[in-house]
């Protein structure tokens, strides 16, 4: 089961004039009746001219709220959190020196309580009745959300209709995820004082949330009646009872997918014994994982995962990248895995892919959550585009970010891996291979081009380059390869069980290492990558 952020035009965005539900109403969909108690203590204000005074005055008669932010813990699908949330009809939800220090002793109380705190801003911004004052109150608060991130508790946040200026520069996109209401105004500097700065109108689609979530800047875009599910579902997989201490020992399995039987892949599975002398031909191989019925990595998920939140990622469901949280076997774990093409079109591997993956490697590692990585892919973009988007440094600052990751990476070699897209996800602790999977520098037509001048030599190049399954397992890439009786494609049912059930194997032994053991363990691997093991 799976939901997913998907963008509307959104009345508010039509409009301009801000998210048309009150903080209250807003906290009134997510959190469990009843269970809403507030924080907030009576404010205490500075001089202020008499104009101020009265529209503070104002705000307050219009909205019953004494500030424009209402700060307290309740629960969500019973897990308490910490919340915070901005009232827009309170002075556009502006951040004054009372509205900072509010937010900030409540993220304070928060991270003191170890509860996660869900963040809902909307906000003008900075409120210009108090100046630099209220403008430097954003390092305060950002300062105590870095100190709650900091202490491995997470951080939250739901973007609405509009999130500007200093908000949206610190602590509304500060989340460990970032939520966004459908059709939402998100921007640094507002539309009206870009156009008096810069004498031109702001192109009118650059600041909507759809278009942040399609460059990977936003999570999910999540109406307001579906995000109560939406943090449910990212709660279940980040409640900390969930990540377990190395000595706790494996983690439960779901109780209709026990861990033996005739499909099961034993602990180190097919590669860590003796090799089969009988192996898939590598072409026939090559041939299979291009079926467009073969499962991907949505398909793998969804048959898999006890809880599964989908995120955005550049491209939207169009992509080459899919990001989820998601509960698998018990273990929590963030995923980040190519999709492989449709039966239409291709879906290239791109630069802005290559960063999102970056981004969820580092938010797995803040959250103390292993990272599994899928590849199934054709390759990277090839295009002028490509190269001036800076596709082969992202591919290098991947393997690096991989390679440094201080949380378990368990990599799937699930079909296609060609080229320099599919080696960027796979610097792992280890590796798990479908039988009919291979990798090569190219796919096997390009090598016959490089070697032969033409593509007739493809089938040869496959089965002499050693791209296979097997033969990775004898160079240390693989350590399991998982059986397709005969195909995936033919059996995916089956055969995501199969591999589910090895990659819940695979998180409990990792988990059951040190930090310092499985790092250590890592550059070992690493190191000898390439070397034909010894039979």
């Amino acid at each position: 089961m799976d939901l997913v952020g998907a963008g509307g035009s959104g009345a508010g965005w039509a409009l301009g004039t801000g998210t048309s539900l009150t903080a209250r109403q807003l906290l009134g969909l997510l959190v469990d009746p009843g269970s809403f108690r507030s924080w907030d203590e009576p404010i205490g204000r500075g001089p202020a001219d008499a104009g101020y005074r009265a529209a503070l005055a104002r705000a307050h008669e219009r909205t019953g709220a004494d500030e424009a932010v209402i700060t307290g813990t309740a629960l969500i699908g019973g897990r308490a959190v910490a919340l915070v949330a901005s009232e827009f009809g309170f002075l556009g939800g502006s951040i004054g020196v009372a509205t900072a220090e509010r937010i900030t002793r409540a993220v304070e109380r928060a991270t003191a309580e170890r509860l996660p705190v869900v963040a809902l801003p909307v906000s003008g911004g900075t409120r210009m009745q108090e100046g630099s004052a209220a403008f430097l109150c954003m390092l305060r608060i950002t300062a105590a959300v870095q100190a709650h991130r900091a202490a491995g508790l997470p951080y939250l946040t739901y973007l609405r209709n509009p999130t500007m200026g200093g908000v949206f520069a610190s602590w509304g996109t500060l989340g460990h995820l970032v939520f966004a209401e459908p059709g939402a105004r998100l921007g640094f500097l507002g539309p009206r004082v870009y156009e008096e700065l810069r004498g031109v109108e702001l192109p009118a689609d650059v600041q909507r949330a759809e278009t942040l979530a399609g460059h990977g800047l936003v999570d999910a875009v999540v109406a307001p009646e579906e995000l109560r599910e939406v943090l449910r579902r990212a709660l279940a997989v980040l409640d900390p009872a969930l990540v377990l201490d190395p000595a706790a020992g494996p983690a439960p399995g779901p109780a209709d997918a026990p861990r033996t039987g005739a499909d099961a892949v034993p602990p180190g599975g097919a590669a860590d014994g003796p090799l089969p002398a009988d192996r898939p031909d590598a072409w026939e191989s090559v041939r299979r994982t291009r079926r467009p019925d073969r499962p991907g990595t949505r398909e793998l998920l969804r048959r898999t995962t006890e809880e599964l939140l989908l995120l955005d990622a550049p491209g939207g469901r169009d992509g080459a990248l899919v990001r989820a949280l998601v509960v698998l076997h018990g273990r929590p774990a963030l995923v980040v895995g190519q999709q492989r093409q449709g039966a239409e079109r291709e879906r290239p591997f791109t630069a802005a892919d290559l960063r999102a993956v970056r981004r969820t490697a580092r938010l797995a590692e803040q959250l103390g959550l292993p990272l599994v990585t899928v590849v199934d892919t054709a390759g990277a973009e090839l295009s002028a585009q490509a190269e001036l988007d800076g596709i082969a440094i992202e591919i290098a600052h991947c393997l690096t970010t991989l390679l440094a990751l201080r949380t378990p990476v368990l990599a799937v070699l699930l079909g296609q891996g060609s080229g320099g897209g599919a080696l960027a996800l796979l610097p792992a602790d280890r590796v798990l291979a479908a039988e009919h999977s291979w990798l090569a520098p190219l796919p096997p037509e390009g090598a016959s081009a490089i070697v032969h001048r033409d593509g007739a030599h493809a089938a040869e190049l496959a089965r002499t380059q050693g791209i296979g399954a097997y033969d990775l397992a004898e160079v240390g890439l693989v350590d399991t390869v998982v059986p397709e009786l005969p195909d995936a494609a033919e059996e995916p049912a089956a055969f995501c069980g199969r591999l589910g059930l090895t990659l819940g194997t695979a998180l409990d032994a990792l988990a059951s290492a040190s930090e310092a053991d499985r790092l250590a363990a890592r550059a070992v691997r690493h190191r000898r990558l390439g070397d034909v093991l010894a039979g």
